[in-house]
This record gives C-alpha cells, sequence and structure tokens, in this order.
C-alpha cells in the first residue's frame, strides 16, 4: 500500500499560478505512473496529468500549455504546477500513485478555487 499526503491547494485569481505537492510514503518501490485527476462540483472526475517512471506526461487538452507534472523519485513526491489558471479549473485535485500490481491509490484530495 501507498500512503499519500496533499498539499497546496488554496484559492487563487484568474490568470494565477499554484503549485500542487503529493508525497508518498510506504511501498514506494512498487510505484510506476503518478498523477493527479480533478473533480468540479457536479461533475465526473477527470484526468489531468500523468507522469511515467521514465518521464514521460501526458496531459488533458484543457490544461496543455499552462499545466506542468513532474516528479521527484528520490523525494517520492509528484508536483503539478499551475499556471494561466481559470475559474473552469476549480476543483478537488486528487493525486495517484499506480503500483506495478495493478492497484491505484488516491490522495484525500485538494480544494483549488479560480475566483475575483
Amino acid at each position: 500500500q501507498v500512503r499519500i499526503v496533499e498539499s497546496g491547494g488554496g484559492l487563487v485569481q484568474p490568470g494565477g499560478s499554484l503549485r500542487l505537492s503529493c508525497g508518498f510514503s510506504g511501498s514506494i518501490f512498487s510505484i510506476t505512473n503518478m498523477g493527479w485527476h480533478r473533480q468540479a462540483p457536479g461533475k465526473q472526475r477527470d484526468h489531468v496529468a500523468v507522469i511515467a517512471k521514465d518521464g514521460s506526461t501526458n496531459y488533458a487538452d484543457s490544461v496543455k500549455g499552462r499545466f506542468t507534472i513532474s516528479r521527484d523519485n528520490a523525494e517520492n513526491t509528484v508536483y503539478l504546477q499551475m499556471k494561466s489558471l481559470k475559474p473552469e479549473d476549480t476543483a478537488v485535485y486528487y493525486c495517484y500513485a499506480d503500483q506495478d500490481v495493478g492497484f491505484r491509490n488516491w490522495g484525500q484530495g485538494t480544494q483549488v478555487t479560480v475566483s475575483s
């Protein structure tokens, strides 16, 4: 099992920036992909970004060019740098870690609100 602690959410004005962090502990040797999903009120949870063990990345079309995902394997941490934030980015952001046994571990979620 992988334990996950998220941080970095908050309130930001449109056009602003925010960085989310996600720290992992436990069975970290088994982690393959790390990523982020988000869920806005009344909507389903959607893919935002994912980074594989080899560093390759994939982004949702809605965040390409604005969000950057990165991972620090030595610190067992994944980051989501968000720039040029829009009101439609408002959501609860969930970090996850996939294990090589096929199990996905989720963080508790952190609220991001983009509003003036």
